[in-house]
């Protein structure tokens, strides 16, 4: 059997950890020379791939791939919001076009939610052509959102684990100057990212899981109001004189003049106003018991590229799901995703598993009820037990260089292109 070609993308936001799975498909790609032949990625994911703009990621410098795994972020190689659907039927095809010109017979998909629905989609349609192309998807999200409640899809996301380290120790700092400020700046907001789902927000406690800290939380699923919350903070504010809020970029504080990416999503961080602010406001037009005011902080899109944070536990487990995606691919053949279940038992270890594309597809979760303390503004010991583990012990090894992180620098020079030029469907005017 002739070696075939390989290609992968990323698709959707980035994480901290996204590039140990690019490297772990590297991995698992130089495993098997017998059955692969060259590795390209896709220049910024599928729109990349429909621009047939492809890097080839076999022929880097090994030694800038290995950085790979200290590499937080879609700078490597680009990732994109591009949707693929209904409408579009002509970039599907330009897709199996592209992939036939260069030879390619496996297709990874490094993504969430989106992702996976759109690696289903061209599996399907290269199925019904007649095409002999492999799609396997590699999950990622920050978020925690992929999959169901009852954890039998998917237990963590990679990804989690970092931004949910990400906020344990940024909420160890807040703490610190909240307790220096607080006769001045009486109350401290803070927003997590998490469109409809609080796992971000959760991650707060881990900063403090003994609970001795005056820290609230409000989640996307809360039953919560402005009014509920101000009625909270002063009660705090009367028993301690100080309070940590941190609140759901999808907590329901009404409209925020919303902006959408392309999948349709609304795009917190580019909306006219935030959550966080709305509270602040809010907040600061009230009288409480105590002087000082009320100030906020928006970390955005620093919880997923964050390199410091990164979780040692969520960066092996990144790369070790890709590696297992190829094995899936090779054994199992098209229309799977590699997942992350968890080991039964009081000690942490993952087991890696697959699942068929079109049960994870467009999946959504949110966090467990039953992780929600009964007054709606903390997380259960449960949840803490849950997501510690994902933290990882110790800090990641960091290249460094001039004082500074040393990140994977590609070439990322496109091959010369087979096709004809193509516009994608959603970039027409």
């Amino acid at each position: 059997m002739d070696p075939i070609n390989v290609l992968v993308a990323l698709g959707g936001g980035p994480s901290p950890v996204i590039n140990s799975s690019l490297l772990g498909v590297v991995h698992g790609w130089r495993g098997h020379p017998d059955r692969f032949g060259a590795l390209f990625a896709a220049r910024h994911g599928i729109e990349g791939l429909l621009q047939e703009e492809l890097v080839d990621l076999g022929g880097q410098d090994p030694a800038e791939l290995e950085r790979l795994a200290h590499t937080p972020a879609s700078g490597a190689v680009g990732t994109c919001r591009y949707k693929l659907g209904a409408g579009r039927e002509e970039d599907f095809d330009r897709i199996l076009e592209v992939l036939q010109a260069h030879g390619i017979g496996f297709f990874f998909y490094i993504g969430g939610n989106d992702s996976m629905d759109t690696a289903d989609k061209v599996s399907r349609l290269a199925r019904a052509r007649g095409y002999p192309l492999v799609v396997a998807g590699i999950p990622k999200t920050i978020d925690n959102d992929l999959g169901d409640e009852a954890r039998t899809i998917i237990d963590h996301t990679p990804g989690y684990g970092s931004a949910a380290r990400y906020w344990a120790s940024l909420l160890r700092d807040v703490e610190e100057e909240n307790r220096g400020m607080y006769v001045s700046e009486r109350v401290a907001v803070l927003q997590a990212m998490g469109r409809k789902s609080g796992f971000l927000t959760a991650a707060a406690r881990l900063s403090d899981p003994h609970r001795t800290t005056p820290l609230q939380l409000y989640f996307a699923e809360s039953h919560h109001t402005l009014d509920s919350l101000a009625a909270n903070v002063d009660r705090e504010l009367r028993r301690s004189g100080r309070c940590i809020v941190v609140v759901n970029e999808g907590f329901d504080v009404g409209g925020l003049g919303e902006a959408r990416d392309g999948f349709g999503h609304v795009e917190y961080g580019a909306s006219r106003t935030t959550a966080a602010q709305v509270v602040v406001n809010h907040l600061n037009s009230l009288k409480f018991p105590v002087r000082g005011v009320t100030s906020g902080q928006v970390p955005g899109v620093l919880q997923r590229s964050t390199s410091l944070c990164r979780s040692t536990v969520d960066a092996r487990e990144a790369h070790d799901v890709a590696v297992f995606a190829v094995e899936t691919a090779l054994e199992e053949g098209t229309g799977y995703m590699a997942t992350i279940l968890r080991e039964p038992g009081e000690r942490y270890r993952p087991i890696y598993r697959k699942v068929a594309l079109d049960v994870v597809a467009n999946s959504e979760r949110h966090l467990p009820e039953e992780w929600i303390a009964p007054d709606g503004i903390d997380v259960t010991d449960e949840f803490v037990r849950y997501a510690t583990p994902l933290l990882g012990d110790g800090f990641a090894e960091i290249p460094v260089e001039d004082g500074l992180q040393r990140f994977a620098r590609l070439d990322v020079t496109c091959v010369p292109k087979r096709t004809g030029t193509y516009v994608p469907v959603g970039m027409r005017d």
